[in-house]
């Protein structure tokens, strides 16, 4: 450790303690007075213990810190250093016979540790009020929501932000209020904040409950938004807890942190048996589901991942991702397309993978509904049946296929290809074969196509937010959080199952949307909603079972079996042979004919 100014001046400050502690105590143990002879004992020990505690003090690292962030860690080395230093001192003085009163022996390190505890708590307070009084009319009044150890942490950080000045925290445990927590008051209830943003006058609150629920955070967001205080929060409690972020980075608040759910509980011991040291293939790996799919299978060590992309820029960028976060993972990124059955047996006959996640489709339910109908039916179809058939001719234990609840009474050509998709899996299903699991969920926020990036747009243009229908419903939950229910649907998965996804409650669209605008710091007379009629293929609500179809419950409380009839492979050939005649290109034709293979599919 190199000796600066600042810690040749601490050592300085330390030794004169040294000094003064041991000379007090000689001071006290004669009532004031210390006798002539015992003076000079004084003074002979005080040559001998000054060197050692400046030996002392040193080893244990008492100057690697700056006294403006003093603490219990420093604290803490200033009681083991004092400590060693009470017995390392008597020790010497006994060994060089020079008496000394056990009183003083006592005395001394006590007086000394108050000394030096006490001068760096001090200077501490003092900058921490300078600093704060120097800034504190440029800092802007900010109020805390929460009460626990996120919020109290938070505090700290920003007392010594030039930034914000707390002046107030919130939480609905009543046993805290009117006390303090780090100096602030706890005012009241989070019903409060209206009436005590009148009286202080902050515009802006921090919400400090990362391990709260979705439905806790949604309502301080409420409330606030009601008060016309801005709001923002913490990071989630798993990226404080994984060191990423610290409590005092908040940021605002976005729409997972109203939308989100509590998080899953994955059989991680069961995933890491299933993943690690195998070869997993993922078809679609550069779009949103393919791509995290990629990120939480790489978390279980897997022994090779192979990404299969036909989007060059996708499958770049991901690739690049992946070189920066787990370089050490063996990665193939392999261009191609699920419909190109050479392509598809060159790449999984050459890496041999043990389970295929099929997540390559077209999703989008109004582009594939008009003048696409028949590339939706050739990719979410054809291209399930191309990967399907390699995989197990090349002996793949498990094929996951990425489902959609659309695939459900479908009323548009994406859903009934989707479906149709799914029936090619339970056909294929064999005894003792290569098992086929279907996982159907509904839309997850921010994934390409979805109306979340549209409305961010929209939003930051100025307006207005387009909205097809005041009524249109629909499910969501976040990318993560599905892939994680997919990942455990696939290890639970037997063979021939379609695992239905808990989507929470619905949420109505035009909801979100005015979510979108209030979060993003407007209001509903800045910018509108404008409602534009529901599109093709658009159906008002979504839902989680066909007609003929129940749900039988599973282990894991978020995910769900749905009974459907078993298909046999006798149809397969006749599909085939409809897949190849080139009878799609026309997309009424298209409709017409899935309407005969998908007897639930109506055509609009």
């Amino acid at each position: 450790m190199n000796l600066n100014r600042r810690s040749l001046l601490a050592l300085m400050h330390d030794l004169v303690a040294c000094a003064a502690a041991w000379m007090i105590a000689f001071w006290l143990r004669f009532n004031l007075e210390i006798p002539g002879i015992f003076l000079g004992f004084a003074l002979q020990g005080l040559l001998w213990m000054v060197p050692v505690h400046a030996a002392l003090f040193w080893s244990f690292g008492l100057y690697r810190g700056l006294w403006r962030f003093a603490s219990l860690p420093d604290l803490r080395r200033i009681v083991l250093a004092v400590g060693v230093g009470a017995v390392a001192v008597p020790t010497l003085l006994f060994m060089l016979q020079i008496p000394v009163p056990r009183s003083v022996l006592i005395m001394s390190p006590i007086l000394l540790m108050m000394i030096m505890g006490g001068s760096r708590i001090a200077y501490r307070a003092w900058k921490e009020r300078t600093l704060g009084l120097a800034a504190s009319g440029q800092r802007e009044p900010v109020a805390v929501v929460g009460g626990e150890d996120a919020a109290i942490n938070l505090i700290k950080d920003l007392a010594r932000s030039p930034q914000w000045d707390v002046v107030g925290v919130f939480d609905d445990d009543d046993t805290k209020s009117g006390r303090q927590l780090h100096g602030v008051n706890v005012l009241g209830r989070l019903e409060d904040i209206p009436r005590w943003q009148g009286q202080l006058g902050f515009s802006q609150a921090i919400i400090a409950m990362p391990k709260a629920t979705h439905t806790a955070r949604r309502r301080a967001v409420d409330i606030c938004n009601r008060a016309g205080v801005k709001v923002l929060t913490v990071p989630s409690f798993e990226d404080l807890v994984s060191g990423r972020v610290t409590v005092s980075q908040v940021r605002h608040v976005e729409l997972d942190d109203l939308l989100g759910r509590d998080p899953v509980e994955l059989d991680a011991a069961g995933l890491k048996g299933w993943l690690a040291g195998r070869v997993v293939m993922v078809t679609g790996a550069g779009g949103s589901i393919g791509a995290e799919l990629c990120r939480q299978v790489a978390r279980f060590a897997p022994q090779k991942l192979v990404l299969f992309e036909l989007n060059e820029f996708a499958l770049y960028t991901i690739e690049q991702e992946f070189a920066e976060r787990y370089p050490q993972l063996q990665l193939v990124c392999a261009i191609g397309d699920v419909k190109d059955a050479a392509r598809v047996e060159q790449v999984i006959g050459a890496h041999a993978p043990s389970v295929v996640f099929h997540a390559a489709a077209y999703k989008h339910v109004p582009l594939m509904e008009k003048e696409n109908a028949c590339q939706a039916v050739q990719n979410n179809v054809t291209g399930t049946l191309v990967i399907a058939r390699a995989a197990a001719a090349r002996g793949v234990e498990k094929f996951v296929l990425i489902s959609t609840d659309k695939a459900v009474n479908p009323a548009n050509v994406m859903g009934a290809s989707k479906r149709l998709a799914e029936m090619v899996c339970q056909a294929l299903q064999r005894p003792g074969g290569m098992r086929f699991v279907m996982v159907r969920f509904g839309n997850v926020l921010g994934s390409t196509g979805s109306v979340i990036p549209k409305f961010r747009e929209q939003i930051a243009r100025g307006g207005p937010v387009t909205v097809t229908h005041p009524e249109v419903t629909r499910y969501f939950m976040s990318i993560p959080e599905a892939v994680q229910l997919v990942l455990q649907a696939g290890l639970m998965g037997g063979g021939g199952e379609i695992f239905v996804l808990d989507m929470g409650e619905p949420v109505k669209i035009t909801d979100l949307a005015g979510d979108m605008i209030r979060l993003s710091g407007f209001s509903g007379q800045d910018i509108r909603i404008v409602y534009t009629g529901l599109r093709p293929g658009e159906k008002l609500y979504e839902e989680p079972l066909a007609k003929d179809e129940n749900l039988l419950p599973t282990p894991h409380p978020k995910l769900m079996v749905a009974r459907a009839h078993p298909e046999n492979s006798n149809w397969l050939p006749r599909l085939e042979s409809w897949l190849l005649s080139g009878s799609q290109i026309d997309d009424a034709r298209v409709r017409a004919d899935l309407a005969k293979w998908v007897p639930d599919y109506t055509p609009q």
